[in-house]
């Protein structure tokens, strides 16, 4: 890997000084956005800049100038070789604006969801950032019980969302999601992904389901660093994981729609 244009790790923002190392001097994420960089190609890059900048403005953030500001200096610096998983951040009190440049983790193809069904613990579920930390000690839990990830759902039952996910299934030969009117996070790779059902004809549905609903489904856990993962095995309760028939092909695609950073 060639050395990118600032420090691994954590930098912040100043209008005076661009993006200087150090630590952080706000508390808690009001936002946090992040996305796959593979040999400086990246997936979606102005859907993840519009709801990063649609969420600061949620918070009253810095000016919108500002913003678009930081988001500039940040891509100049982001590396064009190797694979990384920057994530931009908005800390509350400070308000500051920081990038946390991050070597990608392992990648993976499919994925094993612990199924006992969690209490949805997110406070701002249409937002990322200020909850990141209850999602990780549910995925804490869900490495306790040999799985990756671990399935959010709400007080009445109905699947949501995985802790780092945006859920997809199968039903037929219709791709189905939780209804829009439930709290789940608006997923950039999710929205590629029906982007590309409604141009090839594919059926898409919002419907209301169980996790028992989803036995014996093709399931896939979807996000901007893995992609599309088909659900490979159910842990917690006794579930059967569908073939992955889709999968393979809509990966393919999905790989294939990585563009270079632009130029700044």
């Amino acid at each position: 890997m060639t050395q990118p244009a600032i420090a691994e790790g954590l930098s912040t923002w100043s209008p005076e000084h661009g993006l200087t190392p150090g630590q952080a001097q706000g508390g808690r994420l009001l936002v946090a956005d992040s996305w796959l960089v593979r040999d400086g190609r990246v997936r979606g890059f102005d859907r993840h800049r519009e709801r990063f900048l649609r969420s600061c403005g949620e918070c009253g953030a810095p000016p919108l100038g500002r913003v678009v500001d930081f988001w500039t200096d940040m891509t100049a610096a982001l590396p064009r070789t190797g694979e990384w998983f920057p994530r931009v951040e908005l800390a509350s009190g400070s308000l500051e604006l920081r990038l946390l440049l991050r070597p990608a983790p392992p990648l993976g193809a499919e994925v094993r969801v612990w199924a006992a069904g969690q209490p949805d613990p997110r406070t701002v579920p249409r937002r990322k950032g200020p909850d990141l930390d209850a999602l990780a000690r549910v995925r804490g839990r869900a490495s306790g019980a040999q799985a990756d990830e671990a399935v959010l759902i709400a007080p009445s039952g109905l699947v949501l969302e995985a802790a780092n996910s945006s859920l997809l299934w199968w039903e037929d030969d219709t791709l189905c999601l939780p209804p829009p009117r439930l709290p789940v996070l608006p997923g950039v790779t999710t929205a590629l992904v029906l982007e590309r059902a409604a141009r090839t004809g594919v059926r898409v549905a919002h419907r209301e389901r169980s996790l028992a609903d989803l036995d014996g489904r093709e399931v896939w856990l979807v996000n901007a660093l893995h992609g599309i993962r088909p659900v490979a095995a159910w842990t917690g309760r006794p579930m059967t994981a569908g073939r992955a028939v889709r999968a393979p092909q809509w990966r393919k695609w999905l790989d294939g729609i990585m563009e270079p950073l632009p130029e700044t």
